[in-house]
């Protein structure tokens, strides 16, 4: 192996590893929040859509991770892939966001009022 690609496979180790490790965190946690709670501003179909294209990506990246460590970190993520994955995470957090807000909204409206 030459220099350069050995610099490369290092880069990839630094990069890739911890960017793939991330959408699975990322992933997870959009998940479980769809699972688990009512997202009054989705319709049932949304929200079981991004469900559904969360778990797909899941599943896409996992094999990405797996087939990274089964070849030593010699291999990548075309771009094209990554960037579906990213879009898919903004949309999640963007959804979570206004999740939390509305969820925060509604706890400061129940709390009693002192007089």
């Amino acid at each position: 192996m030459s220099e350069s690609q050995s610099a490369e496979q290092e880069l990839l180790k630094k990069l890739l590893k911890p960017l793939l490790e991330d959408f699975q965190y990322w992933f997870s946690r959009s998940r479980s929040l769809l699972e688990n709670e009512g997202i009054t501003f989705l319709t049932e179909e949304q929200q079981s859509d991004l469900l559904a294209r969360v778990k797909q990506a899941q599943q896409e990246v996992s094999t990405a991770a797996m087939l990274f460590e089964a070849t030593g970190g010699q291999v990548g993520v075309e771009t094209a892939t990554l960037m579906p994955w990213h879009c898919l995470l903004s949309e999640c957090w963007k959804v979570g966001m206004r999740w939390r807000s509305m969820a925060a909204h509604r706890q400061s409206s129940e709390a009693p009022k002192d007089n």
